[in-house]
């Protein structure tokens, strides 16, 4: 059985749009992988790294990574569990003109000069709802088309906000490191007395360090982490406390709150919004998000801190 399945959700003669499944099986670099054009990967549950000669990328939900044309990169998943991303493909000359110049990798050629952007909580949204609403058939082609190229265009346009790092160091391996640590538990209510002593640094120099790497305070990255979580989750559950609660918030309406402070609509807005309710879970299904997640996580202390692959550097 393959470990990596990818289902195509639209294809037109500008954009295409898989849903990628990966069980990640592989913990150190795999062989070399190529795609034919330039693809944006836009993870929406799980971890793994995506390298390209030196360069890594910790790929998780506040990242998009660039798999650009011809270009060989490796992937390894460090934190078992696998993950699942919406890709999408632009043909070669609506991407020329959307990419803006700094981000181009040289004139003509529809690649990009990074291989890794942070996102921000627009973009985790518009990439959720599309693959909620493409999976599920709640969406017109031809707004399916029109809605996938403007998350592109939102994704690339607003350079300000993601520039990607250019140069690899020991902050920028221990933010990576970081990254990783959440991915293994999410929902953990994490101290930065804890997290510093896993890390191996002082809790001054973690939360210092980090926000200089990734430009903002690590527990928002944290908080846009479960966050982008839930988007994923939503899809499946009707209990939104239970969710709340297992996600790390102290009540279902410390959630909602946040949620709509970053999306701009409540939870129950978000699964109206794609169309489909979570009424067709069945009785035999459970709503935990602590259970869904165990089944493609498992707890940070099953997991060796330094994993032998873990070579981070920046995707």
């Amino acid at each position: 059985m393959p470990e990596f399945d990818a289902r195509l959700l639209l294809h037109t003669e500008t954009v295409t749009a898989w849903d990628c499944v990966c069980e990640g099986l592989c913990r150190g670099r795999a062989g070399d992988e190529w795609a034919p054009a330039t693809r944006i990967s836009f993870p929406q549950q799980g971890v793994y790294v995506h390298s390209v000669g030196r360069r890594e990328v910790v790929a998780d939900t506040n990242q998009v990574v660039i798999i650009n044309e011809d270009e060989p990169y490796q992937v390894s998943h460090p934190i078992p569990g696998g993950d699942a991303t919406l890709t999408v493909g632009v043909d070669r000359t609506t991407l020329l003109e959307i990419t803006p110049p700094e981000y181009r990798q040289t004139r003509g050629r529809p690649a990009l000069n990074r291989s890794g952007l942070r996102i921000d909580a627009r973009t985790q949204l518009l990439a959720a709802q599309l693959r909620q609403r493409m999976s599920r058939r709640s969406i017109d082609p031809l707004e399916a088309e029109s809605r996938l190229l403007q998350l592109i265009r939102h994704t690339l346009g607003d350079t300000g906000s993601h520039t990607a790092r250019q140069r690899h160091g020991h902050t920028e391996k221990m933010a990576d490191d970081v990254k990783l640590l959440l991915a293994v538990d999410p929902w953990r209510r994490w101290t930065l007395a804890e997290m510093a002593d896993k890390i191996g640094v002082t809790p001054v120099y973690l939360t210092d360090a980090f926000r200089r790497v990734e430009g903002v305070p690590l527990y928002r990255y944290h908080l846009r982490m479960r966050l982008a979580l839930a988007l994923s989750l939503l899809a499946d559950c009707d209990d939104l406390t239970t969710l709340a609660i297992d996600l790390g918030f102290a009540s279902h309406s410390h959630f909602s709150a946040s949620f709509k402070r970053a999306y701009g609509l409540t939870p129950s807005d978000f699964q109206r919004s794609i169309g489909d309710s979570a009424s067709h879970v069945t009785s035999d299904e459970t709503d935990s998000a602590r259970v869904f997640l165990s089944r493609n996580l498992i707890p940070i202390s099953v997991i060796p801190l330094q994993p032998p692959a873990l070579a981070l550097s920046s995707l």
